[in-house]
């Protein structure tokens, strides 16, 4: 375990030295995020409590979403651009030589590079948000840790699901077109759009049952309390299902891809 820890501080370390790159990271954000509030504000002052939500919860639900977009990696931007441009290239089998798992060296990596981003691309923009709207913050330090938690398994669940993308390089070549439907499909059933609790009907079931629920909507709930108790432990193991399946799935390709790496002579 030492191995990958020291993976996840590198990669850390590594997306630490773009500051520049992080700066503008954080103007984006903070531009959207700004869009996006006064933006909900008007939809909020129509129907004031849309969603469950009132215009506070609707306010902070806007700035989590900016805090993890990058963390949860829902537009991409994590391993899997280099994951793939290496399975291309042919230089993946000096990763399947290491003695080390290929899924769990990646997903340290990952788990760094969000730890990065949730502190030098989150906490800005969200205390810029509490400074210029009411906010719903947690006034319990119990919900935090309970919020922190959910943000993790987020993105458990956000690499396990770009790390399958990444495996189908083995047989795409290029996975440029798969990346692109997983980055779509991660700002529409994330929330990041909208929160999943405004989808009607069957099309909000359906996404509030699809993983990429658990990158934003979930530890969003988690953070206005609204999963509370049991709800929360519900919570947790809805994020987990999904985490342990995916990760099932891409460790299942990763053999059949393995061995057509050998098939093929690499």
């Amino acid at each position: 375990m030492r191995l990958y820890a020291v993976v996840a501080v590198g990669g850390f370390r590594r997306y630490a030295t773009y500051r520049v790159a992080t700066a503008a990271g954080v103007f984006t954000n903070t531009v959207f995020g700004f869009i996006m509030a006064y933006t909900y504000i008007a939809l909020w002052d129509q129907r004031p409590h849309l969603g469950g939500y009132d215009v506070s919860q609707a306010l902070t639900f806007v700035w989590l979403g900016q805090a993890l977009l990058m963390t949860c990696a829902m537009m991409g931007g994590g391993f899997e651009d280099e994951m793939i441009e290496r399975i291309r290239t042919g230089d993946i089998a000096i990763d399947l030589y290491r003695p080390a798992d290929l899924q769990l060296w990646w997903l340290a990596g990952d788990l760094g590079r969000a730890a990065f981003h949730l502190m030098g691309r989150g906490i800005v923009p969200m205390i810029l948000g509490a400074l210029a709207f009411d906010l719903a913050l947690p006034g319990s330090p119990l919900t935090w840790i309970a919020f922190l938690v959910s943000v993790t398994l987020g993105v458990v669940v956000s690499f396990a699901l770009r790390f399958l993308v990444a495996l189908s390089a083995f047989w795409l070549m290029d996975g440029a077109g798969v990346i692109q439907i997983c980055w779509l499909a991660g700002l529409f059933f994330s929330g990041m759009l909208l929160p999943l609790n405004l989808f009607p009907g069957t099309l909000g079931d359906i996404a509030r049952a699809l993983p990429w629920s658990s990158l934003l909507q979930v530890p969003a709930d988690v953070f206005l309390g609204k999963h509370t108790g049991w709800g929360l432990l519900g919570a947790y193991a809805f994020q987990c299902g999904w985490a342990v399946a995916l990760l099932g799935a891409g460790r299942a390709l990763q053999s059949v891809a393995t061995r057509r790496v050998v098939v093929q002579g690499g």
